[in-house]
C-alpha cells in the first residue's frame, strides 16, 4: 500500500506539477513515474491501458514466493522438484532437468537475474499443483493489491493473449512487494548469480549504472516489446518507474532514465521552496488498523478520497471535518475514516472519505485542490477493511 508522511504543502505542490511532455503513444507503449511515498504521479502515458506484461509477470510470482516465506509455508532452503513440463519451458531458462531439484533461494535468484521460465513453472507447480491454479491465485492476489486491470494466465509471462496488465497496476505491485516484504526485497539488487558453473547477469541494466536504482525487473516478448519496472531512491525521495513497449532494451533504458531525470529535477525545484520532507520508514502492513470516526447513512459505493496523512489523529480528524464542510457531505451517504498505520519510526494517520462514485471522488479532489487542500482519489480495491474501535 502506498504510504506517506509528506507534509501537506509538498503533496499539493506535486499535484500541480504532474504533466511531462512525451512523444505520441504507440500501440505497445505505456509509461508511469510515481512517487512511492505519496502516490503522486509525476508522469503518465496510457497508464490504465492493458498491455502484455511479459516477464514483469515474474514480479507477482516472486510476491507469491515471499508471501509463502513470510507465512512459514516455505523456507529459503526448501527444495522444489522439477517436472517434465517445467523442464521443457522455452527460453529464457536455467536448463533444469526433469526430476532434479532447486532451492527456493536459487529459484528467487534465477527469476530475478536470468528471468528463467522453467524456474517460474517449478515454483507454480510446487506451490499450487499446477501452473493454471497458480495463475488463478496470482490474479486473486493481484485484486487484493488493487491491480484491478491485471489477469495472469501463467507464472512466467510467456505469450498469452489473455495475460494483461497496466503500468499503474505494475506500480502498485512494485510498491507492494517492497512494502510487504522488506526483508526479501534486497534480492532485486542482485547484479549476477552463479549456478552450476555459469554466471547469469541481471537484465536490469539500470542497476549500478543509474544512481539510486535498487531493482526491480525487465520483460520482453515480441508482442509486448521491451518492458521495465524500476525503483530509484535518492536523498530521501523514492520513485517507481514503469515503461511498456520499448523498441529495444537500450532505448527503453534511456527513456526510463530520461523520465526519472525529469521527475527528480521537478522534485528538486519544489524542495528549494518547500520544507524538508521526513524520511519514510518501512510499513508493516499487518499492523494496519482502521478507526472509523463517523459514518453517515452508510451505503458505501466504490470510490473515496484520501486527504492527507498526518502524525496526529486529531489533525486527520480536523482535515476530515474541513472536507465535510467544504463539500457539504453530511447527507450524501459517505463515511469518514482514519487509517492508523504503525511504522518503525512512529505512527501516521490517513484521513479518508469513502462511499463515492468515481466521478464524485475526482470532482471532490478537483474542488479541494482549488482550496489548497490535498486530495487523491482512491478506488475501493485499494482501501483497507474497516475495523471498529471496539474490536481493535
Amino acid at each position: 500500500m502506498i504510504t506517506s508522511v509528506y507534509r501537506t504543502s509538498f503533496v499539493i505542490a506535486l499535484l500541480f506539477f504532474t504533466c511531462i511532455p512525451a512523444n505520441g503513444a504507440k500501440a505497445k507503449y505505456a509509461s508511469l513515474i510515481i512517487d512511492a511515498q505519496t502516490g503522486v504521479e509525476l508522469h503518465s502515458r496510457n497508464a490504465n491501458t492493458k498491455k502484455f506484461p511479459a516477464s514483469l509477470t515474474k514480479i507477482m510470482t516472486l510476491y507469491m514466493i515471499f508471501d509463502a516465506l513470510e507465512n512459514k509455508k516455505w523456507s529459503l532452503r526448501k527444495r522444489l522438484k522439477v517436472s517434465r513440463r517445467a523442464s521443457r519451458q522455452p527460453q529464457t531458462r536455467l536448463g533444469l532437468k526433469r526430476g532434479s531439484t532447486i532451492t527456493v533461494k536459487t529459484a528467487i535468484l534465477a527469476l530475478i537475474t536470468r528471468s528463467a521460465n522453467d524456474v517460474a513453472t517449478v515454483v507454480a507447480e510446487n506451490m499450487s499443483g499446477s501452473e493454471i491454479k497458480f495463475a488463478r491465485q496470482m490474479t486473486r492476489k493481484a485484486r487484493k493489491l488493487g491491480m484491478i486491470r491485471t489477469t495472469f494466465r501463467n507464472a512466467s509471462g510467456l505469450p498469452n493473449r489473455r495475460q494483461l496488465s497496466t503500468a499503474r497496476d505494475m506500480a502498485k505491485l512494485a510498491i507492494a512487494i517492497r512494502t510487504h516484504f522488506p526483508q526479501y526485497y534486497h534480492f532485486f539488487k542482485t547484479k549476477k548469480f552463479r549456478y552450476r558453473g555459469r554466471t547469469y547477469r541481471n537484465h536490469n541494466m539500470l542497476l549500478g549504472r543509474y544512481s539510486g536504482t535498487d531493482g526491480i525487473k525487465t520483460g520482453y516478448t515480441n508482442a509486448s516489446g521491451y518492458n521495465l519496472v524500476a525503483s530509484v531512491k535518492r536523498h530521501g525521495k523514492h520513485l517507481i518507474g514503469i515503461v511498456f513497449g520499448g523498441k529495444t532494451g537500450p532505448r527503453r533504458d534511456r527513456h526510463m532514465v530520461n523520465l526519472f531525470d525529469r521527475s527528480f529535477r521537478k522534485m528538486d525545484r519544489l524542495a528549494k521552496v518547500l520544507p524538508p520532507v521526513p524520511k519514510p520508514s518501512p510499513l508493516s502492513s499487518d499492523k494496519d488498523q482502521l478507526y472509523q470516526l463517523a459514518k453517515v447513512n452508510g451505503g458505501n459505493t466504490d470510490w473515496g478520497i484520501q486527504v492527507g496523512a498526518y502524525s496526529k489523529a486529531k489533525v486527520a480528524k480536523l482535515m476530515i471535518q474541513l472536507v465535510h464542510d467544504h463539500l457539504n457531505l453530511d447527507r450524501t451517504g459517505t463515511s469518514s475514516e482514519i487509517e492508523k498505520v504503525e511504522r518503525s519510526h512512529g505512527i501516521i494517520f490517513r484521513a479518508r472519505v469513502l462511499g463515492m462514485e468515481e466521478r464524485q471522488a475526482r470532482s471532490a479532489c478537483a474542488s479541494l485542490m482549488t482550496r489548497h487542500l490535498p486530495c487523491v482519489p482512491i478506488p475501493a480495491i485499494t482501501k483497507m477493511g474497516s475495523i471498529s474501535p471496539s474490536t481493535s
